[in-house]
């Protein structure tokens, strides 16, 4: 499981032009899944984004955490994170989940992030043509991944 996940002062996202998932304050997970993700991959990287220090102290380190700020969740789907470019000109998403299989990974990691936490989660549309806006603060953007074991 790979995600690239963003510290947001604001994010939205939106399906044929309707607004589906909006946050304030918070994180943008982009998440996309491999066919072997299992259950522990997805409580792992849970916990890890959950428990995340990258939010502002009132000294202006970073020491809190998403609970500490009462900061919300917007999960987004994104299969291209596993794009390899290394041959070619398109890139090859050999790496990448099935549909099918990547759409469940990915309602089981809301659901799990909806457990870890106490803050809001909101979603994309899996397998939807999203426009996604997000004003990100810093900005502050670190990628994540762990393999199934």
């Amino acid at each position: 499981m790979k995600t690239v996940v963003q510290r947001v002062s604001r994010a939205l996202v939106r399906v044929d032009g309707e607004e589906v998932g909006s946050i304030g304050r918070g994180l943008l997970i982009l998440a996309a899944f491999k066919q072997n993700d299992n259950d522990d991959v997805l409580r792992w990287m849970a916990k890890k984004i959950s428990t995340l220090r990258i939010f502002d102290d009132p000294d202006g380190k970073m020491n809190l955490e998403l609970n500490n700020v009462d900061g919300e969740l917007l999960v987004v789907s994104q299969f291209t994170l596993y794009g390899d470019c290394r041959k070619g000109k398109r890139p090859s998403f050999v790496e990448s989940a099935p549909a099918d299989v990547a759409e469940e990974r990915y309602g089981r990691f809301v659901d799990i992030l909806r457990e870890e936490t106490s803050c809001n989660v909101k979603t994309g549309v899996f397998k939807a043509h999203m426009k996604v806006t997000l004003e990100n603060d810093g900005p502050v953007t670190v990628v994540i991944e762990k393999e199934s074991e």
